[in-house]
């Protein structure tokens, strides 16, 4: 299986690792702009909300692992109050929110870095067993290619696919009911160390 890099990938990314016991994720390929490859959806009060990591404009392709972070804005502190905004008042998020953050300010050089590193994260809370591996060379065609098919923009049949679409408990879906396939930050703050039971 081949994934892209994603910064706090979405539900159905994780889920697609918990199908496996081993996944690829592209380490070659040109960095893409407008994907989950720097960005991110929550649920706020406000409904869906995107978060993302600005990237320094090189001029011209920039290999995924060589993408830089930009911090001449303060997109961490901005990034940390719309997560405690959003999820202060779900039940776990007390148990994951400063070793999270710790890992934002870590002020990483290179995106690709900090998705692995909250990848990572997510993987060791849920207790995801799936080994991940970074491709050596670029990869053209693969049986399973999910690289452009987890897409911001487009709709995805993932969750429907793997049998495991149904609701669990989010913070604001009395407001504004539940909403699918969010950062799985969402899931984990909302179910904890139940997020595996989900994800399989």
């Amino acid at each position: 299986m081949l994934l892209s890099t994603a910064y706090f990938p979405p539900v159905s990314w994780f889920a697609l690792a918990a199908s496996r016991s081993a996944v690829q994720v592209e380490a070659c390929e040109n960095y893409r702009k407008q994907s989950y490859r720097n960005r991110c959806r929550i649920y706020s009060a406000g409904g869906v909300e995107t978060l993302s990591v600005p990237i320094v404009h090189e001029g011209g392709p920039v290999p995924v692992v060589k993408a830089r972070i930009d911090y001449s804005c303060p997109w961490v502190q901005r990034t940390k109050r719309a997560i405690a905004s959003a999820y202060g008042n779900s039940a776990y998020f007390s148990h994951y929110a400063d070793e999270l953050f710790g890992i934002l300010d870590g002020r990483h050089e290179f995106l690709f870095t900090l998705n692995a590193r909250i990848r990572d994260f997510i993987a060791e809370k849920t207790g995801l067993s799936a080994v991940f591996r970074d491709t050596d060379v670029y990869v053209r065609e693969a049986e399973e290619d999910y690289r452009e098919l987890i897409h911001p923009k487009r709709e995805n049949t993932v969750l429907r696919d793997l049998g495991i679409e149904k609701p669990y408990f989010q913070v604001f879906a009395r407001k504004y009911g539940f909403i699918g396939d969010l950062s799985v930050m969402d899931l984990l703050f909302n179910e904890g160390p139940d997020s595996i039971l989900y994800l399989r």
